[in-house]
């Protein structure tokens, strides 16, 4: 009977530990989860704070002119990225024709000259028929006025340069337009900008930083990017302007050249 009660007594002390064992157990690991997941927010919060970080200190350069353009107001600023735009359209046709109208003078004035030599003045036509630019237009108008005389020979070689001259001009003067404009909105907008900062002054009764700096830093980004513009599309301009001077320069040197060789096929 002892025996029965000791083992009651020792199964109903087992009973009451074992639940409160495991209540502990569970209580420590919930603890430990709870550390755990606290731990690993702070560090995902931390790694988002350290790459937004330099997220927002570096911005390229293209962002970074995107946002001066848009706090630069858009009246303006249209009106220079406009002359940009229209300053670019005129130099990149401009490149391009005065590209397609370079020739290798030396090689034409040569072809032409053995042209002569072979097949007379309808051959040496046919060969500046075949070739593209203005010296061998030039050289056409002068193998076709041949037979009035090397004097006629020359005035329409001279003539016919001037048309010449004048078509690798062609637009140009917009350019320049556009080179002399861009800053000088860009000066409005800074007089306007400052306009309004002294309206704003003389309507508070007082200077205030605060209140003037929104319109003054508008005013001299107006300024900044008439400038840039204009360095843009000068720098577009001399290109073209020394490309035109030297296309010119091979025009007057094949012209002598080609009264040279009319002048030697005519003896």
């Amino acid at each position: 009977m002892k025996r029965l009660f000791s083992i009651l007594a020792v199964a109903g002390l087992l009973a009451f530990t074992a639940p409160n064992a495991n209540a502990q157990d569970e209580a420590s690991a919930v603890t430990e989860n709870t550390s755990e997941i606290v731990a690993a927010d702070d560090a995902a919060v931390a790694l988002v704070q350290d790459e937004a970080a330099p997220a927002e200190e570096t911005r390229t350069f293209h962002q970074e002119l995107k946002n001066r353009f848009i706090e630069g107001g858009a009246g303006f600023m249209g009106i220079v990225l406009l002359c940009l735009i229209l300053g670019l359209a005129v130099a990149i046709e401009r490149i391009i024709f005065l590209n397609m109208a370079t020739t290798n003078t030396k090689k034409l004035a040569q072809n032409v000259e053995d042209a002569l030599a072979s097949g007379g003045v309808e051959a040496a036509k046919e060969v500046c028929r075949n070739t593209k630019g203005p010296v061998a237009s030039i050289y056409y108008q002068g193998l076709d006025r041949m037979d009035e005389g090397v004097e006629a020979a020359e005035k329409a070689v001279v003539a016919y340069g001037g048309v010449q001259m004048g078509q690798l001009e062609k637009n140009v003067s917009w350019l320049s337009l556009f080179i002399a404009i861009a800053p000088m909105l860009g000066f409005m907008g800074t007089v306007i900008g400052m306009i309004q900062a002294f309206d704003k002054i003389s309507a508070a009764g007082g200077l205030d930083a605060s209140l003037i700096a929104g319109d003054i830093k508008v005013a001299l980004l107006t300024t900044v990017f008439g400038l840039i513009v204009a360095i843009i599309l000068q720098i577009f301009y001399n290109y073209i302007i020394a490309k035109i001077d030297s296309i010119v320069n091979d025009m007057e040197d094949a012209s002598i050249t080609l009264v040279d060789m009319l002048v030697a096929h005519k003896k």
